[in-house]
């Protein structure tokens, strides 16, 4: 199955864009997937899921050897200005191995940063943040209030030049290492989007706390932080005043055909994994292979696996053409999590036993898709919103 044969009006990678993905491709077979042994067996022992600095050191050193940094960062901040369709191809390719790397800079927060940050903004936070010098995590989702904007009750009140911010904040990814936080809290009195305000907070705010971590399944970890009383100066506001919900939509839909794209990589590899062991293995005197059961599942994965990223191409390529791709990015958030959750656990069932262990990756796999389920937005709020434009659009 060709990955650059595409139907309708969708269009494909360009030649230059295909050799970048192929880059990543070797990048990850060679460098990343070596390393799936180490991280498995840390994890499994629980150890913390993540690479010793001493692996992830090199990797950095070697992406910015083969130009693999600033990916999709404009040219005019030292980037290669890729478009979301080639972002996306590389995300894919990302999603085969378990060794937890991301080519910096993380890019829904960098679309964010791009979107609104002001001239100040862009010299202090984007600047370095486009050239892999700062980490960045955002924090939007509250105790009690999940993925409703309405529940929002952190809030940010002006006190001269500065903005008093007080809330919490749940299952903030990424927090230890982010040198800047961006966080969402309430300026005005809107029931949803309405008086809700991005503000940039750096690490070492006084009244900025870590409360805790939380340990996630398939190696995650999140954070709930507290804000008490933490005093940031006005120029710390990202964008306008009261219109912070606009740019995070914007950060959330990347991050949607992220996930998107990645899930379609971890399939691909269950997928592959799935047919080696099913071309080997034999049981009551018949290959694997030769079942009917197994022929299926192989059948339905190269079926679903080709729609996602028919899926993923056609959300990219509308984003790039600046419209407005909410609705894809739920259906593809939606299609793309309950895909890889049932290729992946077809793989575990093909490999019996061996397919329980924390020695194969698509134990690991499988958990991270589960928590893809929820995060970004859970499933059913996903299925509502888009229930809810259809039946508007037809009203």
């Amino acid at each position: 199955m060709s990955q650059d044969t595409d139907g309708g009006a969708i269009p494909a990678l360009a030649e230059e864009h295909r050799m970048v993905r192929d880059l990543v491709a070797k990048f990850v077979e060679r460098d990343l997937m070596p390393l799936e042994a180490a991280v498995l067996k840390r994890e499994s022992e629980g150890g913390k899921y993540g690479l010793t600095e001493a692996e992830e050191a090199p990797l950095l050193a070697k992406c910015r050897e083969l130009g693999l940094v600033g990916l999709d960062v404009p040219e005019e901040y030292g980037g290669a200005d890729l478009p979301v369709s080639a972002l996306m191809a590389i995300e894919e390719e990302m999603g085969r191995t378990v060794t937890p790397f991301i080519f910096p800079p993380d890019s829904p927060n960098l679309h964010m940063l791009l979107a609104v940050a002001n001239a100040e903004q862009r010299t202090k936070y984007l600047d370095p943040y486009a050239r892999g010098e700062m980490r960045s995590s955002i924090a939007i989702s509250e105790p009690g209030a999940g993925g409703d904007p309405a529940g929002m009750t952190t809030r940010a009140v002006k006190d001269g030049d500065d903005w008093v911010i007080n809330g919490r904040k749940i299952w903030v990814s990424g927090v230890p290492r982010a040198d800047f936080i961006i966080l969402m809290a309430r300026t005005g009195e809107g029931k949803r989007q309405e008086g809700v305000t991005a503000f940039i907070v750096e690490r070492g705010t006084p009244g900025f706390i870590i409360e805790r971590e939380i340990p996630m399944i398939g190696g995650r970890r999140t954070y709930e932080l507290v804000f008490e009383d933490c005093r940031v100066h006005e120029r710390q506001i990202l964008g306008q005043l009261g219109a912070g919900y606009a740019p995070m939509q914007l950060r959330l839909n990347v991050r949607r055909l992220q996930m998107g794209a990645r899930c379609t990589g971890m399939a691909r590899r269950a997928l592959e994994m799935m047919c080696e062991q099913a071309k080997n293995r034999v049981t009551f005197g018949v290959k694997l292979a030769d079942r009917q059961a197994i022929q299926w599942w192989i059948a339905e994965a190269a079926t679903k696996i080709h729609i996602t990223r028919l899926m993923v191409r056609d959300a990219a390529a509308k984003m790039t053409a600046g419209q407005d791709v909410r609705t894809e990015a739920s259906m593809l958030k939606v299609y793309a999590t309950e895909m890889a959750q049932e290729v992946l656990d077809n793989a575990m069932q093909t490999f019996g036993a061996m397919g329980m262990t924390k020695e194969l990756p698509l134990q690991l796999m499988a958990n991270q898709v589960r928590v893809q389920r929820i995060y970004e937005g859970p499933t059913e709020v996903h299925r509502m919103a888009i229930a809810r434009r259809m039946l508007k659009e037809r009203g």
